[in-house]
């Protein structure tokens, strides 16, 4: 019986034969495993020399004195790794052809990449709903990550990469359709939470993985999952989540219906869980609806509403590393406004302090900022600045993280009334 070379590129480049495996760990044979996915991706085609001279030297800024020479010595050490698996292996793979190198055709050689594209072709093919989803989760299943990712930079394999990623992920696309007719949730979850890891950046990723969690009951799950992924679009790429993502997100915090109880019930379900000081931390859709709330009442009171935006830099404004913002933001967050501050607020004033911590991170600069936005229902703009002054001349952040002095920067504008 012929033994098979099982070639596996998903995630990683590795050859196993005659029980033997030999991988791409080592990152010092980069140009051989080169020279080896390249013959196994084209092992149906004749590969010129001056091809395999192209593909070594596309990123030198000099040609080689002698590149034929390199190339043969290239060879001849790919032929030396492959003898790991059996006696002489390496020239009975690696073949003359023609002046030129070739995969040899005598061994049978199964790669991963053609058995989970075959995979997914089969599945179009296939009418049976049970069986559909039986091969499109093989697929699934054999898609450990992306196209030889160490030679991912390379221009050839920039398109094939592409090619299988877009093939995963449209066969997770099938099969969590045929998972919510069947209402398998659970499966469908777990399947979503794999192609996160692949596609972290997806966003309808997450809103399937919500969808899901909010159907299986478990709400505060697709908050978790909401406020993680809100997190980071927007300090990846300054973004907030889309419309369908926050109706999800609502539609994960109504816990209780509410046409049929006691209003005691509902205003038990109203009240914090535990007792609470300081400022309310939230995500930016409740603070835009908090806002606009206040911004009504105001209207009809005659009071006036001011927003004050925190801004915390290094000294003379220079960015600030992230560790220290990072201090600076959870700060922020556990800050609590003094008893003073609060007697000088008239009774008929009310008073709301909503945090909102944003972080975003551009791409090109890698710079970090911190902004703190705060609504504060206070008649009187003097004590809206006198607050400020007086919560951050006791606040540990003037004198926080390595010694760095932070300079705090509060502007304000009158909003309404």
């Amino acid at each position: 019986m012929q033994k098979v070379i099982k070639v596996k590129m998903l995630g990683k480049f590795s050859i196993e034969y005659n029980g033997r495996c030999i991988d791409d760990s080592s990152n010092r044979m980069r140009k051989i495993w080169l020279l080896l996915a390249y013959m196994l991706c084209n092992r149906a085609i004749v590969i010129s020399v001056d091809d395999y001279i192209s593909l070594l030297n596309s990123k030198a800024n000099n040609e080689p004195l002698d590149p034929n020479g390199n190339l043969k010595a290239l060879f001849y050490r790919a032929r030396t790794l492959l003898d790991k698996l059996d006696d002489n292996a390496g020239h009975k793979m690696i073949i003359r052809c023609n002046g030129s190198y070739g995969w040899s055709s005598e061994f049978e050689t199964v790669l991963d990449i053609e058995e989970f594209e075959n995979l997914c072709y089969r599945s179009d093919r296939c009418d049976n709903a049970a069986e559909r989803l039986s091969l499109l989760t093989e697929a699934i299943s054999m898609y450990d990550g992306d196209f030889i990712p160490k030679l991912s930079s390379e221009i050839w394999a920039i398109h094939i990469t592409e090619y299988y990623h877009r093939l995963y992920l449209e066969a997770v696309e099938k099969v969590l359709s045929i998972l919510y007719e069947l209402q398998q949730y659970d499966k469908a979850a777990d399947i979503c939470q794999m192609a996160i890891k692949m596609e972290p950046y997806s966003e309808a990723l997450y809103q399937d993985l919500m969808q899901c969690k909010i159907a299986l009951g478990d709400r505060s799950a697709a908050q978790t999952i909401y406020e993680d992924m809100s997190e980071l679009l927007f300090s990846t790429f300054g973004v907030m989540p889309s419309d369908k993502s926050r109706a999800l997100y609502q539609e994960a915090c109504k816990s209780v219906d509410m046409t049929s109880v006691p209003v005691g019930i509902f205003r038990d379900n109203l009240k914090e869980t535990a007792e609470v000081n300081g400022a309310l931390y939230c995500e930016y859709d409740f603070f835009k609806v908090l806002y606009q709330a206040q911004a009504r009442a105001v209207a009809r009171s005659g009071d006036s509403i001011h927003i004050a935006l925190l801004s915390v830099h290094g000294k003379n404004e220079k960015q600030l590393a992230r560790r220290s913002l990072d201090t600076a933001v959870e700060n922020l967050k556990s800050m609590c406004l003094p008893i003073s501050v609060k007697e000088m607020l008239s009774p008929s004033a009310a008073f709301l302090s909503l945090f909102l911590c944003c972080r975003r991170q551009t791409m090109k600069t890698a710079v970090w900022s911190v902004n703190v936005c705060c609504v504060l229902l206070i008649s009187n703009i003097r004590i809206l600045r006198s607050t400020f002054t007086s919560a951050f001349n006791r606040w540990s952040l003037l004198n926080a993280h390595r010694g760095k002095r932070k300079t705090i920067k509060v502007f304000s504008n009158k909003a309404h009334g």
